[in-house]
């Protein structure tokens, strides 16, 4: 009787124009301040606040805070480096625009940035090039680099139907339920309401519920070391795109680790796209040993069928050694972009191995 082993789970989305990514690790930007300085200011100095509403502790290093006036599609960046722990905040000063206001906490960064007061593009970016996205909506939400996105006031860009409401010189854009609310539209997930950052060494603050961003799970069973898959993304996001349109596939590389003498079988399957379906495939390349099956056969990208049907991607009938193998796959549409109503689009791909 073979094992299974159900354990990768990827969720593909396909953001058409009007749609936005939630935040991936968890962690988003909880406030906007850029009225640091300025005539009745609270605060000597701008900042932007960021919330780690994940389960685990997320490492920023290498990771930017970047801002663009509200029309403009040139960014300046702020280098982050450290990591913020689970229901952790994580304070960034930034310029200041006179000498009125109250210090600050202190600073987990610190940037020469000088935001606008009541309009402007806030972006956490998982890098340090700067974008030059920014120009119109869902532009910045397209680019696969950036994590969150706050477009404030009369802001070009922004994540979902509209912009978090202008902040002032004793406002700041604050996000819902103390940074916990992450629905992907800056104009319901934010209000303008009195300044009040907080660093790394104030108060945590538990969601509710851990969000789950982009509806990915990860599920670990251990089976005595026989059999282990694991992917190189927990998911993945093709963009804003357009009907008609067939987006680049994307890679997805899937290691197994194997010490069953007769070797394993790996297989694929996944839900429906809601609110309708599209064409969802796969495309894959065997390791050395392998046996790719015989429909991906030349780098085709098969149609992965929906659960519980499943499409076999290739076997091997001896052991993968210490290192494992690495199965190269992609996943893409077989066909070009419907004719769907505009929106967010999302379905859940597994991949699973079974002793042979």
């Amino acid at each position: 009787m073979p094992r299974t082993l159900l354990v990768a789970v990827v969720t593909a989305l396909l953001l058409l124009p009007g749609a936005a990514n939630a935040s991936a690790s968890g962690v988003v930007v909880s406030q906007v301040y850029g009225g640091g300085g300025n005539a009745g200011a609270s605060f000597r100095n701008d900042y932007v606040e960021l919330f780690n509403g994940g389960a685990g502790a997320a490492d920023v290093s290498g990771w930017t805070i970047q801002y663009a006036t509200s029309a403009g599609t040139s960014w300046q960046a702020t280098p982050l480096s450290g990591s913020i722990a689970s229901g952790h905040y994580y304070l960034v000063q930034l310029a200041s625009g006179g000498t009125t206001g109250g210090a600050l906490p202190a600073a987990d960064a610190t940037g020469t940035t000088n935001l606008a007061a009541t309009s402007g593009k806030v972006a956490l970016v998982r890098g340090t090039a700067a974008l030059t996205c920014g120009a119109t909506a869902g532009s910045c939400s397209a680019t696969p680099l950036v994590e969150d996105l706050v477009g404030y006031g009369d802001a070009t860009d922004f994540e979902g139907l509209g912009t978090a409401a202008a902040p002032s010189n004793t406002d700041a854009a604050l996000r819902a339920g103390a940074g916990c609310t992450d629905t992907g539209d800056n104009a319901s997930d934010f209000a303008a309401a009195a300044a009040a950052p907080r660093n790394s060494a104030s108060a945590a603050h538990a969601c509710a519920s851990t969000p789950s961003p982009g509806g990915t799970a990860r599920v670990d069973v251990d089976l005595g070391s026989v059999l282990s898959v694991s992917l190189d993304h927990a998911s993945l996001g093709f963009g804003a795109t357009a009907a008609g349109a067939t987006p680049t596939p994307l890679p997805e590389n899937v290691a197994v680790s194997s010490n069953n003498a007769t070797g394993y079988s790996l297989a694929i399957t996944r839900t429906s796209f809601t609110p309708q379906d599209l064409p969802l495939a796969v495309a894959s390349t065997a390791p050395t040993g392998g046996a790719l099956a015989p429909p991906l056969a030349g780098g085709a990208l098969v149609a992965i069928p929906i659960a519980p049907a499943s499409l076999a991607i290739g076997t091997k009938d001896t052991t993968t050694g210490a290192a494992g193998d690495v199965w190269p796959t992609r996943i893409g549409f077989s066909a070009p972009l419907p004719l769907v109503p505009t929106g967010r689009y999302s379905a859940t791909v597994t991949y699973t191995v079974a002793a042979r």
